[in-house]
């Protein structure tokens, strides 16, 4: 989807064509796994980083053309609205210096877009949802102008046979709206981890992010607060997933196969089963037709990149006869800091390192719909929700993290080569001393409020002050 395209319209025999060319490149990526064809691929990282652009009153500024136009930096491109843009990191190889390149990278861009925001009168805030944002705010007029997000949101409401969207989010607070299109989805803003392993540790390292995401979106929630009601700790999670649901939950029921998920299940024998997932599942949502061959598998990636699982499979064409696989971690919100997203990240490389190379798989002892009900409950009460875990039913998620996840986590580090003293100090002094304070973003968020007698604006111009010290979120003052 990060692709321009070149119209937001398309006759119905596109649909016919793109289909036929999707089952044709899903074959050959089948018989790519059947023939082990894959590149001997080195061990890297990337991620995708999103912002907002808000005024000086704290309100969200539409002014993404203009900003991009003055950065010109090709790393940072528009997202669905006009007040929101992405940074996408070099990728880096995951061993000695990893983590000390991810931290020169984001401040270096950090710093340009903040300096390049001042000119235009506006600042760059990264958190998972604005705290003053409005439904009202939310319109057509402020979608990006490219083809393709106008095509998304026409197609998902002709799939939707043209009815609204339909929230409902109980927290603290409940939140129970209609929203005419798709700009719901612009009001949740992320850190996406790529994850690119060797190929025979691909089914490993995806059902270990699955087992993951719990505890990560419990140390990492950033997002209680939407149209200025207390919801989840995260509630970016049923926010993104009601805001792309393609069948109104009043037929469809059940979210496990919506277009926003948590998936289906484990992976069984090989990636593979995720795109013949793809296929079977979910119908075409954007027919583009591309003049290339098949071994590009163009429209296999579109059809999978319009499918946001929360741990997603990216699949890239290498050559005529082998592509490369990685893993896209999707459940971790934007912010607070440098420090915390560099921290993030490490946290879930050590956690990847650590049970993908150990020598029993932890999903053959733990069923999958108790990884799927841990989610949710983590993104709905942070580092307080009581997760059942193999061996350890009903623990808070603060002690799992502190008791086995923190010391697995350096220790996969470690064994991936990366420096000794780099993984100490983002796991024991950042990732553990957050825990240990069950200071995260989401909890820094609520106290705020509480302490501003519920000035959400004063709490968005806090939060930026604090996030523009660059310390690290479990040291934030109030």
């Amino acid at each position: 989807m990060g692709e321009e395209i070149q119209n937001d319209h398309f006759p119905e025999d596109d649909f016919r064509l793109f289909k036929e060319r999707l089952v044709r490149e899903t074959d050959l990526l089948r018989d790519y796994f059947a023939d082990g064809r894959f590149a001997g691929q080195d061990e890297r990282v990337g991620f995708e980083l999103e912002g907002w652009l808000i005024d000086r009153n704290a309100l969200p500024c539409p002014v993404n053309e203009s900003f991009l136009g003055y950065l010109d930096d090709p790393r940072v491109v528009p997202e669905l609205s006009r007040f929101n843009v992405e940074f996408n990191s070099q990728p880096q190889a995951i061993g000695p210096g990893l983590l000390g390149n991810l931290k020169r990278e984001l401040d270096e861009i950090e710093l340009r877009c903040r300096r390049c925001a001042e000119q235009l009168g506006v600042a760059v805030l990264f958190i998972g949802i604005l705290p003053t944002l409005r439904p009202e705010m939310l319109t057509l007029d402020q979608l990006s102008p490219l083809n393709r997000y106008a095509a998304l949101n026409r197609q998902i409401l002709r799939q939707r046979g043209g009815r609204p969207f339909h929230f409902d989010i109980a927290g603290e607070d409940e939140l129970i709206l209609s929203h005419g299109d798709v700009m719901m989805e612009s009001a949740t803003t992320s850190l996406q981890i790529h994850l690119q392993v060797k190929p025979e540790r691909t089914l490993r390292v995806y059902n270990a992010a699955l087992l993951a995401s719990a505890p990560m979106v419990a140390l990492t929630a950033n997002s209680p607060f939407l149209f200025q009601k207390s919801l989840w700790d995260e509630t970016r999670i049923p926010l993104f997933e009601q805001a792309v649901d393609l069948q109104s939950r009043e037929i469809s029921g059940s979210p496990t196969l919506g277009r926003v998920s948590f998936g289906s299940g484990y992976g069984r024998v090989s990636m593979m089963e995720l795109f013949e997932e793809n296929l079977e599942k979910f119908p075409v949502l954007l027919p583009i037709l591309f003049d290339c061959p098949a071994s590009e598998l163009r429209h296999l990636r579109l059809h999978n990149g319009t499918i946001w699982r929360w741990n997603r499979p990216i699949v890239v064409a290498d050559s005529e006869t082998r592509c490369s696989l990685r893993l896209e971690h999707r459940a971790i919100a934007s912010g607070p800091s440098v420090v915390d997203s560099v921290a993030d990240i490490a946290f879930f490389i050590g956690l990847m390192e650590a049970w993908s190379r150990a020598d029993s798989e932890p999903e053959r002892h733990f069923p999958f719909t108790a990884v799927q009900s841990n989610f949710y409950l983590a993104a709905k009460h942070g580092l307080d929700a009581e997760l059942d875990w193999p061996k350890r039913r009903g623990i808070r998620a603060d002690r799992l993290l502190l008791e086995e996840l923190i010391p697995a986590a350096e220790l996969g580090l470690k064994q991936a080569g990366v420096d000794a003293g780099e993984a100490r100090y983002y796991i024991r002094e950042i990732i553990a001393q957050r825990v240990r304070s069950k200071q995260n973003g989401a909890a820094w968020l609520r106290e705020a409020l509480r302490r501003s007698g519920r000035d959400f604006f004063a709490v968005t111009q806090a939060y930026l002050s604090n996030q523009l010290t660059g310390r690290p979120v479990h040291l934030w003052e109030h």
